[in-house]
């Protein structure tokens, strides 16, 4: 399998409801690195898994939708706890979403899967990987 992978960051402002959180449930922020990982089985007419540059691109369109947020104001967001796993997987839908609009170019069809990485610190991460 081959994969690439592009990177982006992400600054948010949220909080959480239920005491497993402690004082997480007051508003704070969060700085992610986010990694966008994209796979197929062989490479495409051109040698490359997908084009770098539109995969950094779409990557930084998605995380553009959230960074700067307080994602307790957002309506898509309403009522949820909005987790460094639950961000991961709300990322990869969206940039799935941008893969199968063909936002990526024809090559992108041959990709067979997604997995997006939010690292927390240097420490401490979490992903959400799926199928294209």
């Amino acid at each position: 399998m081959f994969s690439i992978t592009v990177r982006d960051h992400l600054m948010i402002a949220h909080s959480f409801r239920g005491e497993v959180f402690g004082p997480a449930q007051r508003l704070h922020g969060a700085t992610f690195l986010v990694d966008a990982t994209f796979r197929r089985a062989e490479l495409d007419a051109d040698n490359i898994v997908v084009d770098i540059g539109l995969a950094t691109r779409e990557l930084n369109a998605v995380v553009g939708e959230l960074n700067y947020r307080n994602l307790d104001e957002e309506p898509a967001f309403a009522d949820t706890n909005t987790s460094t796993e639950f961000l991961a997987k709300v990322i990869a839908d969206r940039l799935a979403e941008r893969v199968h609009a063909g936002a990526l170019g024809k090559g992108a069809r041959g990709l067979s899967g997604l997995t997006v990485t939010l690292h927390e610190s240097h420490i401490a991460w979490a992903s959400y990987e799926r199928g294209l």
